[in-house]
């Protein structure tokens, strides 16, 4: 896919914009300052120009599921989500400073750390399948860390959701840690696809490079790598201070036959609490959500037409100075953060006949015909 230069942060209600963070495929994401409370967040935004009524329904469905799953400990928190003044939708997030990114490739993370990840990283998915959502795009830039230096999980749904895709059509995804079925474009994700992701991630955290990649100049082309992937043969990790147990967990996890995985990101997190235990660690807590726990009302079905749509955001306007037109208000935003549209040509004149028609009956024939045109 090819890369784009991230659109221009918009103006939003109550926040102030501070500096980019990235972009991706679907979205741009800037750093933005909050008034009340005053704290740091992070806003995911569309970009300019995208007016597809049904990519502005699914994104404001997908808020929805992602408010509802961003109690979970492990996925990054969703504060709202609204439409800005120049019509792109957005959603506010817990800004995390920092992430896995490149983390893995230029520092040894130690390997309970790494079970410790992977197990809430698989509660995390197990509380998203439950509620009907895949992420399909599982890798180690979409793992935030917090201020409190806790692992999370971003970025659920974006790509699912807003690709666009016919049928099992595949238009996006991260090879190296895509499963075979989906590097062929066989299924634009399942169950069995993100616990090969999450499979994968893990390995790359451990081994500090994708399972499938070389370390040859000119051997990880897209080519070569979906070859490597439709073998799917697992090369174990070198690292001595891995378990045997756990190369198994990943190899049964990333086997190119689905149905020879795991059955759930679940199961998977249990396995690797087992490895825990037998190297006498604490198993991490797999965290899903309790029986009585059911998703925001009904499941969300993202092509459904009658899906709720966009709200845009107001600000009510209660200054008694004359309004500003919508241009300066853009232009000059540290004046006036007033984002309402500003009245018609008609009622702004509207008032001006009134007061005339006023103050010339006032003058030729005294206070009563004023209060007649008043009442």
């Amino acid at each position: 896919m090819t890369r784009r230069l991230p659109s221009a942060p918009p103006l939003l209600p109550g926040l102030d914009y501070v500096r980019p963070l990235g972009s991706g495929g679907f979205a741009d994401v800037f750093l933005y300052q909050q008034d009340m409370p005053r704290r740091q967040v992070a806003v995911k935004v569309l970009p300019v120009g995208e007016r597809d009524p049904d990519l502005l329904r699914m994104f404001n469905a997908e808020a929805d599921v992602l408010a509802h799953l961003s109690a979970h400990p492990a996925i990054v928190t969703v504060y709202q989500a609204g439409i800005s003044a120049d019509g792109r939708p957005y959603i506010v997030m817990e800004y995390c400073p920092g992430s896995l990114s490149q983390r893995y490739r230029i520092e040894r993370i130690p390997t309970e750390d790494v079970m410790a990840i992977a197990v809430r990283l698989a509660g995390a998915l197990e509380s998203a399948h439950r509620a009907g959502l895949i992420h399909r795009d599982i890798k180690p830039s979409n793992i935030l860390i917090t201020t409190f230096g806790s692992a999370v999980l971003a970025d659920f749904g974006i790509s699912s959701t807003l690709a666009r895709s016919t049928g099992d059509e595949v238009l996006a995804m991260s090879i190296p840690w895509s499963a075979p079925e989906v590097v062929a474009e066989h299924t634009g994700g399942t169950i069995a696809s993100e616990v090969w992701g999450l499979g994968a991630t893990v390995y790359s955290l451990l081994a500090g490079h994708s399972p499938f990649e070389r370390r040859e100049k000119g051997q990880n082309t897209r080519e070569l790598m979906r070859r490597r992937i439709a073998r799917a043969t697992f090369v174990p990790i070198s690292r001595d201070d891995v378990p045997d147990a756990l190369q198994q967990v990943l190899a049964t996890a990333m086997a190119r036959d689905p149905d020879r995985r795991y059955r759930s990101a679940a199961e998977f997190g249990e396995a690797v609490r087992d490895v825990q235990r037998h190297a006498g660690l604490a198993p991490t807590p797999l965290e899903v959500p309790a029986a009585e726990w059911m998703p925001a009302s009904a499941p969300v079905d993202f092509a459904d037409s009658a899906a709720r749509g966009p709200a845009r955001s107001h600000v009510a306007h209660e200054s008694r100075r004359s309004p500003v037109p919508r241009e300066l208000t853009v232009r000059h935003r540290e004046e006036d953060t007033d984002v309402t549209t500003p009245p018609s040509a008609g009622s702004r004149v509207w008032p001006w006949i009134v007061g005339g028609v006023i103050v010339a009956a006032a003058l030729a024939g005294g206070g009563a015909w004023v209060w007649t045109v008043l009442s």
